[in-house]
């Protein structure tokens, strides 16, 4: 049994061994001295642990005192150091933070002026602001189109503001991330076959140039695939070897309408996959009376005439070396109607299938003509009728009743669609929105569809088909040989209703102002008000306006029709 003695002096060695323990954590962390302290009190606890409980408790307090003060000690020391040392300290710190800001900024202004559009513009960038200045100048100082010359001039502007796209990578720097693309089991296609495509995309004498991904995949559209031991269908599959191959060089800032994730790249999805023009159409026919044809019936072949536009233009597309599916989609310009022209580019030249990507060049030139109606057609006009025939009136039209005008769009629906189902997007929306209007019982949708929504989708279609002719991408001898046979279809088109009108006054016992046939195109109502003002030009009291509908609105039918035709023969 213990004394007194020893009972009293148990606490105070458990207290001692916590201030031991707290003294050497403190050592471990702030005394470098620490391993020779532990041997000398390693030495001095052999010594103890021969001691008596009594004297090894006196030791332990005793050595416990000593630790404390000279903890204590070495405190005041260093604090003291501390205090010397800190205004020093604080200066270099201060001079290390002050270059560091410097630096950040030195690097913000760099990446400031790499961003800039005054850094990354070229030439063809200026050329298109140019154009969509004169697009808007056009629609505001003349009236040409102004609904459609405003979004798209302005989306032009858009589309080319300069932005950065990357540092882009060297021809080494391509075949290397090939190389690894291989290791780790990625690549598509044979080494060999990569590589040469490579070579080509980079074009002769690569030197130290550096590529970024949209002008490697500029440069795949124009490849030969058959040089490469491919067919035409594989060119999607090169378009992605080239962006596993230049992801490493190519910086998104999703701003440009072609970048993904982009806000304009998410609205030319309605253009690209063929959405908008059904809804345009919706709209037109909520909007369009086709009393005059109805009234008149035989006028629609002049509509189907000036489609001749069309065919012509097929063929001088081929001639000039684009593939079929490429002039199908060029030929629909003739029919001066661009939610048409681009519902059929958006499905034969939408860069698949062996085909370029023309949806902008093809919907640009189809507006721009439409938007040019009163300068293009009246020279024609002019020139292909005498004085005499410009001068022949034309009665009335009898009066439609409203059984006859509901019943014209579910028969005209009906037939146009046997004859060609794949337009039926088109001219089921058109004729859709008719029934619309004729019923009379639902004028809270005719309203919607003729005015708010037909509104909306025009702002989105010309503000997105402007952005689409980047200059990188719009500025190709592809789209100069566009413009040239557009401009050529429509005057054929043009044409084509005046020698269906002449042709036709043949064998008519009432003959009709062979100008009515330049309305045959769809622009509506556009061309029946050129022929409206020609007519008026020779005879005051001479109205065709309501003549001129007819072949107008049979123009609108027969290129959706002419539209259809091509997607039958050219996608199978």
């Amino acid at each position: 049994m213990l004394g007194k003695k020893s009972i009293y002096r148990r606490p105070v060695v458990i207290l001692a061994s916590i201030v031991v323990l707290l003294l050497l954590n403190l050592a471990v962390v702030n005394n470098p001295t620490f391993a020779t302290r532990i041997s000398d009190l390693t030495e001095q606890t052999a010594t103890v642990s021969e001691m008596s409980v009594e004297e090894s408790n006196a030791q332990l307090a005793e050595m416990a005192d000593s630790m404390v003060a000279e903890a204590a000690k070495t405190a005041e020391s260093e604090a003291q150091q501390v205090t010397e040392a800190a205004p020093e300290a604080q200066q270099t710190l201060q001079a290390s933070e002050d270059l560091s800001t410097k630096a950040q900024l030195k690097d913000g202004l760099r990446k400031f002026w790499l961003l800039t559009g005054f850094r990354n513009c070229k030439i063809g960038n200026l050329i298109m602001i140019l154009v969509g200045i004169l697009f808007i100048f056009l629609a505001v100082r003349f009236e040409f189109e102004p609904m459609l010359l405003i979004p798209i001039g302005t989306g032009i502007i858009c589309g080319n503001i300069p932005f950065f796209q990357g540092y882009g990578i060297s021809l080494a720097e391509g075949l290397a991330n090939l190389q690894a693309m291989m290791d780790a089991g990625t690549l598509n296609m044979d080494m060999d076959t990569a590589k040469a495509l490579l070579l080509s995309v980079f074009g002769d004498n690569p030197g130290d140039k550096h590529m970024v991904l949209s002008e490697a995949i500029k440069s795949v559209e124009h490849l030969n695939m058959a040089d490469f031991g491919l067919t035409n269908h594989d060119i999607e599959g090169v378009k992605g070897l080239m962006n596993g191959v230049f992801q490493s060089g190519e910086l998104n800032l999703q701003t440009g309408l072609y970048q993904k994730g982009s806000v304009l790249n998410y609205l030319y999805f309605g253009v690209t996959s063929g959405v908008y023009p059904p809804l345009i159409f919706l709209g037109i026919g909520a909007m369009t009376d086709f009393s005059s044809l109805i009234a008149n019936p035989k006028l629609m072949v002049l509509g189907a005439a000036a489609q001749l536009g069309v065919f012509i233009t097929f063929i001088g597309a081929l001639y000039l070396g684009f593939n079929l599916r490429e002039a199908g989609a060029i030929g629909i310009i003739g029919g001066a109607d661009g939610p048409t022209a681009i519902f059929l580019s958006s499905r034969l030249a939408n860069g698949m299938n062996g085909t370029r990507n023309l949806i902008g060049p093809i919907a640009i030139a189809a507006y721009s003509y439409m938007a040019l109606v009163p300068v293009i057609q009246p020279p024609i006009i002019r020139l292909m009728t005498s004085k005499k025939e410009r001068l022949i009136k034309m009665k009335a039209p009898r009066m439609v009743n409203k059984t006859e005008k509901i019943m014209f769009p579910i028969v005209g629906l009906i037939l146009t669609t046997f004859i060609s189902p794949t337009a039926l997007p088109l001219l089921g929306m058109l004729f859709f929105g008719n029934i619309i209007k004729e019923s009379g019982v639902v004028k809270r949708l005719q309203n919607t569809a003729s005015n708010p929504l037909i509104d909306i989708v025009t702002i989105i279609l010309g503000l997105t088909v402007g952005a689409s002719t980047q200059a990188s991408v719009f500025l190709t001898a592809s789209s100069i040989k566009i413009f040239v046979l557009g401009a050529c279809s429509f005057a054929v088109a043009t044409a084509g209703g005046l020698l269906g009108a002449k042709l036709m006054n043949l064998f008519l016992k009432e003959k009709i102002n062979p100008m009515i046939g330049a309305a045959g195109v769809s622009a509506v109502p556009d061309s029946a008000r050129v022929v409206e003002v020609e007519g008026q030009k020779y005879d005051p009291s001479n109205h065709l306006l309501m003549h001129a509908m007819a072949p107008n609105v049979s123009g609108v039918i027969g290129s959706a029709v002419a539209a259809g035709v091509m997607m039958s023969f050219l996608m199978m």
